[in-house]
């Protein structure tokens, strides 16, 4: 938990020392002043979440600086120290944005317990905020679904990104493949959950205002900064910053980048002062960055500071064993979603799902999935409401007649003219089909039992059961 700033602004050296040493004494970081002037500077350097504020200065209104603070600051607690004989001037300072406020004389340990019921309520709208936000991304999880060995492997990297608390993670794929999934993951799975989570497209934002995005401005910074602005590196703090397509992030802007990994420091447009973060940075990129090194059109320094903990998401087209899982989970997220009853898919549906190379990965899936189950108006969702890409994929091959491994049987090439099988008169051998084909496979990729399994479309553990119980040993190998 992040250690948390107060500043008390009181006119009486016994106030503001009594006030301090309690504070301090229950674990807040705590400064303090004695006049306005003072206060100004000290709320610029020391940057207090709180201010407990006199009303009454020697040369200074505490509702004017209360307004200053408010307005450098829209988020900053802020306690009024008010006698009884100024209780107007408490009623307008709550009028103005004051969050509650303090009469003298004062009871210590109530000042305690006001001070805690601040941060609290600061805290409370936070996590309503959060909360708020997570609901709109309530369908955004739905890439990362999947048992194959690729999928483990990232889940494994998720795992150890998220409890060893790593600062610097490089998330790499496609687009559509679920890098921004990957980061919520890490940060919703580690000990920074609790605290923002934000993140910004670098190729969504002109390169005149990425930097006031990420960095904030000072008031005065520019024509129309009328107030001080937080960047997402200071609204983040303790949480995650999630930099997407960050290869197409301007060069002076990585280098900037670079310091604040570096440094754990940055600056507002118009400061003057380092401003710590305490971050975790998330950077994605659908782009091959060592190449982008090599052409100088990504800087080398930054792209080693980032890949130290790398997470290579694959394909679609190179995971297909994952597709009927994922076509599962979108029926059940798809019914809740549209009121809809679909129970599964034909055959012939999931055939062309599991033999298209899905170049949108699985955004794309989903959008099939979605525009299908919008047309169709069984339970059983057919694979005519595909788009004609996707639908022609299935027309070159057929199902094996009877059961087989999943919701449809074992695909089997077209051998006839009309692109079927044809079952001759007098029957034939499943067995010695399937061994057939097996061989052929082998034979093809000269033993090589992975592309031979990725070719009759089952697993390679499936594969090595076949080839043991038809006696095919010396005719297959591992390798990869």
């Amino acid at each position: 938990m992040r250690e948390q700033r107060v500043l008390v602004v009181d006119d009486e050296k016994l106030v503001c020392w009594s006030l301090s040493q309690m504070l301090a004494g229950a674990g807040y970081i705590v400064q303090s002043a004695m006049n306005g002037a003072e206060a100004r500077q000290k709320f610029q350097d020391f940057v207090p979440e709180m201010v407990l504020l006199d009303v009454r200065l020697p040369d200074a209104n505490g509702v004017e600086l209360l307004r200053e603070f408010k307005a450098h600051d829209d988020d900053i607690i802020v306690l009024m120290i008010t006698a009884y004989a100024d209780a107007d001037s408490a009623v307008s300072a709550l009028k103005i944005g004051a969050d509650d406020y303090i009469g003298k004389p004062f009871d210590v340990e109530n000042i305690r317990h006001i001070v805690d019921q601040g941060f609290e309520k600061k805290k409370l709208r936070k996590e309503v905020d959060f909360f708020r936000r997570e609901l709109r991304k309530k369908y955004d999880y739905d890439n990362l679904i999947g048992n194959s060995s690729k999928m483990i492997e990232v889940f494994k990297m998720i795992k150890v990104c998220a409890g060893t608390d790593a600062k610097i993670v490089l998330v790499l794929g496609e687009s559509g493949t679920g890098k921004e999934l990957v980061a919520r993951a890490i940060h919703y799975h580690s000990a920074r959950s609790q605290e923002p989570f934000i993140e910004i497209n670098c190729a969504a934002i002109p390169d005149n205002l990425l930097e006031n995005e990420l960095f904030g401005h000072e008031k005065g910074a520019y024509t129309d900064a009328s107030k001080s602005h937080k960047g997402i590196f200071e609204a983040a703090a303790g949480g995650t910053v999630f930099l997407d397509e960050i290869g197409d992030m301007p060069l002076p802007m990585q280098a900037k980048i670079l310091k604040v990994i570096d440094a754990r420091k940055f600056r507002r447009l118009g400061g003057s002062r380092d401003i710590d973060t305490d971050v975790r940075i998330i950077a994605a990129t659908n782009q091959d960055l060592p190449y982008m090194v090599k052409e100088g059109t990504f800087r080398g320094d930054l792209f080693f500071r980032l890949n130290v903990m790398s997470i290579p998401l694959a394909p679609l087209r190179e995971r297909k064993e994952d597709i009927p899982s994922l076509v599962n989970y979108f029926i059940e997220r798809l019914n809740e979603e549209y009121g809809r009853g679909v129970q599964g898919t034909s055959a012939e549906a999931l055939e062309c799902l599991q033999r298209y190379d899905w170049p949108g990965n699985v955004r794309e899936l989903r959008n099939a999935m979605e525009r299908a189950m919008m047309l169709e108006p069984g339970t059983v969702l057919s694979h005519e409401f595909f788009n004609h890409e996707i639908r022609q994929c299935g027309q070159a091959s057929v199902k094996k007649p009877g059961p087989g491994p999943g919701p449809v049987g074992r695909e089997v090439p077209a051998v006839a003219e009309n692109g079927y099988i044809t079952l001759p008169p007098q029957g034939i051998s499943i067995e010695e089909v399937e061994k057939e084909l097996i061989q052929q496979a082998l034979a093809r990729f000269n033993g090589n039992q992975t592309r031979a399994a990725q070719c009759l479309r089952m697993s390679r553990d499936t594969l090595r059961y076949r080839i043991k119980k038809f006696g095919l040993q010396s005719a297959g190998r591992d390798d990869e």
